[in-house]
């Protein structure tokens, strides 16, 4: 199956991945790991969560009353001073354990680049073998930037000692939803 295959290589680079039933389930999840991961309403302490589709139909308001530091109004000062970034992408790729997803938006790149940690929100359907199936699914013309992230950011630069958070997160969590559809945005 390609989520045993994806969970096994995004685990081999670090990430941490975790799988869930449904909607719900998944921000049952989500709500607890901002809880339990330090998230406070003061400046480097925020979690910023990007527009996407899992967020269609929630009341954001009554989600930022129940995680104080949750804000849902994605800026370049707030993204700064973020601690959890949330986003959700489209693809995985089962051979690499790379998640993959339209970056286009800026909201995206700023909760998934700037924050220490990024957690990931993936539909269990987006999961695909390798990128070549990527590239079949991937219109550049409704696309102006795709993103492909493998692991928390790394680097070696460095005397060739491997240093995490360099670059970007130095965790990188993966929620799989069993009943989210892949939405290429």
């Amino acid at each position: 199956m390609d989520y045993e295959l994806f969970k096994t290589r995004a685990e081999g680079v670090s990430a941490e991945v975790h799988r869930l039933p449904d909607k719900a389930a998944a921000l049952s999840f989500i709500l607890d790991f901002i809880k339990t991961n330090g998230v406070a309403d003061s400046p480097g302490a925020f979690a910023l969560w990007a527009p996407c589709p899992f967020l269609e139909g929630l009341d954001q308001a009554e989600l930022a009353r129940q995680a104080p530091g949750l804000s849902f109004e994605v800026t370049k000062e707030r993204a700064a001073q973020t601690l959890v970034g949330i986003n959700q992408v489209s693809w995985g790729l089962a051979n690499t354990g790379t998640i993959a997803g339209d970056a286009t938006a800026i909201a995206d790149r700023l909760v998934s680049t700037l924050s220490w940690i990024h957690l990931a929100i993936l539909p269990l359907s987006g999961i695909l073998p390798d990128l070549p199936a990527l590239i079949e699914r991937v219109d550049p013309a409704a696309m102006a930037y795709l993103a492909l992230v493998t692991g928390p950011s790394r680097t070696a630069d460095i005397e060739r000692v491997l240093t995490i958070g360099v670059h970007g997160p130095e965790r990188l969590v993966i929620v799989c939803v069993d009943d989210l559809e892949e939405v290429a945005r």
